[in-house]
């Protein structure tokens, strides 16, 4: 847990933005929020994350019969009791320029997308274009042992903010519930996201497949 805090504090160098990204001038008198989600396992960390790779348990996908969102509890749970959904902690944790309606609802924002690098305006109105994506998805969760555990340790896992992460809506479909091994982010991002991964499977005590550590290993090369 300690190191997984650390990690929140460091940013991550500027994401790489694509030619023609468009951004909404409205916006420019707020601001900015730094970004959690923008984060590297370098140095020292970068170390540790690779013993704790090397740590966890190396097991074959199980069968995923029996899988339902609502297996993993209440959706964004205000499980931190701060009065605000999860959703909108981590929209206000990962945009900039947040503007909020009352104290928790995130009704505008500028999102640098860190699994693609594109630059993406948020509006509550069109709110799918931004998504919470499980870093360590829930199904791929349920089936590496999560199916195994009580209810509240899934609601948990499922709110966790340390595994949740705001995204362009393209990539987060693409990536659906493939572990690292079958889908990638951005180069400039994978460190970041291989400290992200390993961190949340090391609390919860997943095990990775074969291919998503060899996965993990060549990112962390990234930092």
């Amino acid at each position: 847990m300690a190191w997984r805090r650390a990690v929140l504090g460091l940013g991550l160098a500027t994401a790489m933005l694509t030619c023609g990204c468009e951004v909404d001038a409205g916006l420019s008198d707020a601001s900015p929020t730094p970004s959690s989600a923008r984060t590297q396992a370098g140095g020292g960390d970068e170390q540790r994350t690779r013993r704790n790779l090397e740590r966890l348990r190396v097991a074959p996908e199980r069968s995923g019969s029996g899988y339902a969102r609502d297996r993993f509890g209440t959706r964004w749970k205000d499980i931190d009791r701060n009065g605000c959904d999860q959703r909108n902690d981590v929209l206000a944790r990962d945009l900039r320029e947040v503007r909020k309606r009352g104290d928790c609802v995130v009704v505008s924002g500028t999102l640098d997308d860190p699994y693609s690098g594109k630059r993406i305006t948020f509006s509550k109105s069109d709110a799918d274009e931004v998504q919470i994506d499980h870093v360590y998805p829930l199904a791929l969760a349920w089936r590496m042992g999560a199916s195994g555990w009580d209810e509240d340790r899934r609601e948990r896992f499922a709110n966790d903010h340390d595994n949740l992460l705001a995204v362009w809506g393209v990539p987060n479909r693409q990536k659906s519930d493939k572990g690292p091994g079958e889908w990638k982010p951005q180069r400039s991002f994978q460190c970041a996201y291989a400290g992200k991964y390993v961190a949340i499977a090391k609390e919860y005590a997943l095990p990775v497949t074969q291919g998503d550590r060899a996965a993990l290993r060549d990112f962390l090369g990234r930092c």
